[in-house]
């Protein structure tokens, strides 16, 4: 068995569930939203934040209305934020697919962005559960200081670590940490195993964030993000950071600062990423993302379901082994 199929067969009626209670939820008889709308679902992809809100919901009892409404909840407010991030960075393309502001324009995207936003909001009421609630308003807020942060770093003339992971655990694993929390306050468990909980998620997405990075080091069509797309923003990951930090070379920071500066050249970008791999960039990365992988295991309890651990063992396998 394959690990999409180890990761869904424990909650394929859930799933069910999920697909038909979150299309319900974009439903419009706007055609301009309906067609925009129609397109975000194209790139629906493996659901894989759904996914884990279900998986921990059964982790610690059974999927309920409120952990479905949480799911569609979270889903939402995860795609309106990527249809604002595209237009913020003027993205033509998000992973192979044509963004919503380059097929349709700005404002539409915007718009169609703020409609998402409030749709996730409408579920969060309906799970009935103020924890809930609060979550995904929090998140939010989590997600736009995320970006905020990525932004003012861009002018930070250090290269820290620290500050990489501060941003990395507002921007990507917030969201990740609220599908785990979300789910286990939609079973009724205890506040500590709320806490163990969010700590699961808040890992798994710091795995999935270091993955990303790496994927800037490679090109590769099927990604729909081109060689050095983050430097070409002035954004520099943990493979970089690590190098810079350990080797010290003055020429290559003084590069580093440039790109930072948004000053260098496609072929000073290339340069540096060529030099950030030679130098163990990518293995240093991606052992800090094994590291968090098996903090992400120990978290699981002894005591639950064997198949509902396989996947989501799996699952976190999923993330940093994925190709895309």
């Amino acid at each position: 068995m394959d690990s999409i199929s180890i990761i869904r067969t424990p909650i394929e009626s859930e799933l069910e569930a999920f697909k038909e209670l979150y299309d319900s939820s974009l439903s419009s008889s706007n055609t301009l939203l309906d067609s925009v709308v129609a397109h975000i679902r194209q790139r629906s992809g493996k659901m894989m934040r759904p996914i884990l809100v279900l998986l921990v919901a059964r982790l610690y009892g059974v999927v309920s209305p409120a952990t479905l409404h949480a799911a569609v909840s979270l889903e939402l407010l995860h795609n309106a934020s990527l249809v604002h991030d595209d237009v913020v960075d003027e993205s033509t393309e998000r992973r192979g697919q044509l963004s919503v502001n380059a097929i349709f324009n700005n404002k539409v995207a915007v718009l169609t962005g703020d409609y998402l936003l409030a749709t996730s909001l409408v579920h969060a009421e309906l799970t009935n559960s103020h924890q809930i609630i609060r979550l995904v308003s929090s998140l939010g807020q989590d997600l736009a200081d995320g970006e905020l942060l990525q932004l003012s770093n861009v002018s930070n003339h250090s290269f820290s670590e620290t500050v990489y992971f501060d941003v990395i655990r507002k921007k990507t694993a917030a969201l990740f940490a609220a599908c785990t929390e979300a789910a286990a306050y939609s079973v009724g468990v205890s506040e500590e195993e709320v806490k163990l909980a969010r700590l699961l998620g808040e890992y798994i997405g710091i795995c999935f964030q270091i993955k990303d990075d790496i994927f800037d080091y490679y090109s590769s069509g099927e990604i729909g993000k081109p060689t050095g797309n983050d430097m070409s923003e002035g954004k520099l990951t943990l493979p970089a950071l690590h190098v810079l930090n350990t080797l010290g070379d003055e020429k290559m920071c003084q590069l580093a600062l440039r790109i930072k500066s948004l000053d260098a050249t496609d072929a000073e970008i290339s340069l540096f990423i060529d030099y950030v791999k030679k130098n163990g960039g990518i293995e240093y990365a991606r052992q800090v993302m094994v590291d968090y992988r098996n903090r992400a295991l120990d978290l699981l309890p002894s005591t639950a379901d064997t198949t509902i651990k396989d996947a989501l063992t799996a699952y976190i396998d999923y993330v940093i082994e994925r190709k895309k």
